[in-house]
């Protein structure tokens, strides 16, 4: 029978004093449940929700428990996944790791949710093994079946077929024997865009002395391709300079998609996307060239051939304080990129994009995730 996260699902080995009700931001939290652990095994954890609120992520349905319970971790990489997927309105996967998205895809013509599956997986099916796997859809048993040929520690979906729980739930399996099947909320309850009620959705950090920083969600103001605009700048040594190349309609599409995954990727972040899936992810690197840099690597050691850059997008989650970057991900073959403005070196980035024949828009902000 399925079971809410609130009723003890799991057993815990938590050891931590933690109460039944809290009061943060002048909201009431109820305790949901001891964790299995906090970040690592010695660091005790609990989850709360929101007092008398439908928690997308609280209120999760248990549908298969794993070997033990969920610990901070797992609640962290679903809740990343699931601030991925929640923005598309086409069925969309990502393979989430370590606070990061290994990939992620959403689908594009004739794809099945199989086959949206595989292109997040195998984006970095290595750094995929023991990911938490998202989806915005209902999972179907032939997505299940092929998820069952690796290990992943949970699957969180809206809605799961009873023959992919059936899938998912057989005791014979040797190999995902004890994934967590999980089903979310409804993800439009999710703020997406700057200009949503983000009433209870204000995020929490807590420093090393014990004082806490609080700030709005990260939102972005980018609805659609619509808000995608040519890169313009002034300098006094140029003058006004304008992106001379135009996109294709299916690398705005795609540049849409990698400025939605980038929005979870921990900065500095990179996210190189092609035919509405990711290639590659740079991530966590101190310069914007050391992760553009990353990904391109991650892509030619990882890929093994089997795909191409040539042709493919990028997204920056911030922007570029001299054209290096531009001329890196030129060589690699990316023909399309979204970055916000505010170098004083924008309208020289321009140029150069020109030069090298790369489509550069300007997104309407930056969207640094230091999580």
């Amino acid at each position: 029978m399925s079971e809410t996260l609130n009723r003890n699902t799991y057993l815990s080995k938590n050891t931590g004093d933690f109460p039944e009700k809290a009061h943060i931001l002048e909201v009431d939290f109820e305790k949901v449940d001891d964790l299995r652990y906090g970040t690592n095994p010695h660091q005790t954890a609990a989850l709360y929700k929101p007092a008398g609120k439908n928690a997308v992520i609280g209120d999760m349905v248990v549908l298969k428990t794993g070997k033990s319970g969920l610990s901070q971790t797992n609640l962290e990489d679903i809740s990343y996944s699931l601030n991925i997927v929640k923005f598309f309105d086409v069925p969309a996967c990502a393979c989430m790791k370590h606070v990061n998205p290994s990939g992620a895809a959403c689908a594009c013509p004739g794809d099945t949710l199989k086959d949206i599956y595989i292109k997040a997986r195998d984006c970095d099916a290595r750094a995929a093994f023991g990911s938490v796997i998202a989806f915005n859809t209902k999972v179907d048993a032939d997505t299940a079946r092929e998820i069952m040929t690796s290990f992943v520690e949970c699957v969180v979906a809206p809605d799961f077929e009873p023959e992919a729980v059936a899938i998912f739930s057989d005791p014979e399996a040797k190999l995902n024997k004890h994934v967590r099947i999980l089903k979310c909320g409804d993800l439009s309850l999710l703020p997406k865009y700057v200009g949503d009620d983000v009433t209870g959705y204000r995020t929490l950090k807590m420093l090393a002395d014990g004082c806490v920083v609080i700030a709005d969600p990260l939102l972005t103001h980018v609805r659609s391709v619509d808000d995608i605009k040519p890169a313009v700048a002034d300098s006094k040594a140029l003058g006004h300079v304008e992106s001379e190349i135009r996109a294709t309609p299916e690398q705005l599409a795609d540049l849409l998609v990698a400025w939605y995954v980038n929005i979870s990727v921990r900065s500095n972040g990179v996210v190189i996307v092609k035919n509405g899936g990711t290639l590659s992810v740079g991530t966590g690197e101190q310069d914007r060239v050391g992760a553009i840099e990353q990904a391109v690597t991650k892509f030619n050691e990882k890929y093994g051939g089997k795909e191409s850059i040539k042709g493919a997008v990028m997204a920056s989650d911030g922007f570029f304080p001299f054209y290096d970057g531009v001329e890196v991900a030129a060589k690699a073959g990316v023909t399309a990129i979204i970055a916000p403005s505010g170098s004083i070196k924008d309208a020289d980035v321009i140029k150069r994009a020109n030069e090298l024949g790369v489509a550069l828009y300007h997104a309407p902000e930056r969207v640094f995730s230091h999580h």
